[in-house]
């Protein structure tokens, strides 16, 4: 019974793999995607932007949210057509968190990060009101920030986490170095002088560490995007940015909930930003991209990659049934479609 049900699931990827490029009516670099369904997603960006759809992608409008057209959205988490968060990357108070909760008709601002050292680099979310921050080291501890009710946004105390090492530090390159899963599962990847994995099962009241493989050293190396697709199983994905073309330690998982790490044995692995698993209800099926290319896979033990799409992309967003949104500079918006997973496992 489980041979049949793999059979079918690689037939979607042999067969129904297809992708598109969606006009997004906008030149700016766009570093954030959430994907709410097959239906609605919005994306953000450079100089304010913001994109939202609600038919796939057929339609995507363009604007800029009052008074941030100097700042740069790096995360939208979204939750309806109606709702959804942003995150602003940048040093000091140029890092924000806004949301609507009218389809970007009127914008809050809801922090403000006063840190001259601060620097945030992406966000993620249990369910609609309760989410997590994470910024660079300030004062050799990573900067994390909670909210319990959508509205308010907190520090978590740093002496709960363990102590960053000295030239480490998050990349807010797709908005995907943060990922939450289940009820209090967070993990947070980084790069520079390590790549390590941070993680807590309580949301961010204790953590530990984990090291990984991922190439690191140089400020541009590292991890650059974290993806799970249960409470055990992971991916991260990285490498270095000022040199994509080299295959080397770029793409690890894990099967203990980000305790240990192992190197993929897909080739080639030039730089990713970002990284998921198309389904999580499967075992089977990852995409990734980066600035040279985009991959995907049916299975973490292949040897190859299965499609390569030469592009840039910076991030990416996965919606049921088997649905995927990438964006990237100068306005880019990709829609992979994998097969409908309405048909019957055997």
């Amino acid at each position: 019974m489980r041979s049949s049900c793999l059979l079918l699931l690689l037939s979607f990827f042999c067969v129904a793999q297809e992708h598109l490029l969606q006009e997004s009516h906008t030149t700016e670099n766009l570093r954030g995607v959430s994907a709410v369904s097959a239906n609605v997603i919005w994306a953000s960006g450079t100089h304010g932007t913001y994109l939202r759809t609600t038919d796939g992608g057929k339609t995507w409008v363009a604007t800029q949210v009052p008074g941030a057209e100097a700042l740069d959205f790096r995360d939208v988490e979204a939750f309806s057509a109606d709702e959804a968060y942003l995150l602003a990357a940048g040093p000091g108070e140029q890092s924000r968190i806004y949301k609507t909760s009218d389809a970007g008709k009127t914008w809050s601002l809801q922090f403000t990060n006063h840190e001259p050292k601060g620097f945030f680099d992406g966000m993620a979310f249990w369910d609609r009101t309760h989410g997590i921050a994470l910024g660079d080291p300030v004062n050799g501890s990573f900067e994390l920030l909670a909210t319990k009710d959508g509205v308010h946004w907190a520090a978590l105390a740093p002496e709960v986490l363990p102590p960053a090492i000295e030239g480490e530090g998050a990349f807010a390159a797709s908005g995907t170095c943060i990922t939450v899963q289940g009820d209090s599962n967070v993990w947070f990847g980084t790069g520079g002088k390590a790549a390590r994995v941070f993680r807590s099962s309580d949301r961010g009241k204790t953590w530990n560490v984990s090291e990984t493989p991922i190439v690191h050293g140089a400020e541009s190396s590292g991890i650059f995007s974290i993806s799970f697709r249960d409470a055990m199983h992971g991916l991260i994905a990285g490498g270095d940015y000022q040199h994509p073309e080299k295959d080397e330690a770029n793409l690890a998982y894990s099967a203990d909930g980000g305790v240990t790490w192992k190197l993929a044995g897909i080739h080639p692995q030039s730089y990713f930003s970002a990284v998921g698993y198309v389904d999580p209800s499967v075992p089977t099926g990852l995409l990734a991209a980066g600035s040279t290319r985009a991959f995907s896979s049916d299975t973490l033990m292949r040897d190859k990659w299965m499609v390569v799409v030469e592009t840039n992309l910076n991030a990416v967003s996965f919606a049921p049934p088997w649905n995927a949104w990438a964006v990237g500079p100068k306005g880019a918006i990709m829609h992979w479609s994998f097969g409908s997973m309405n048909r019957r496992r055997e």
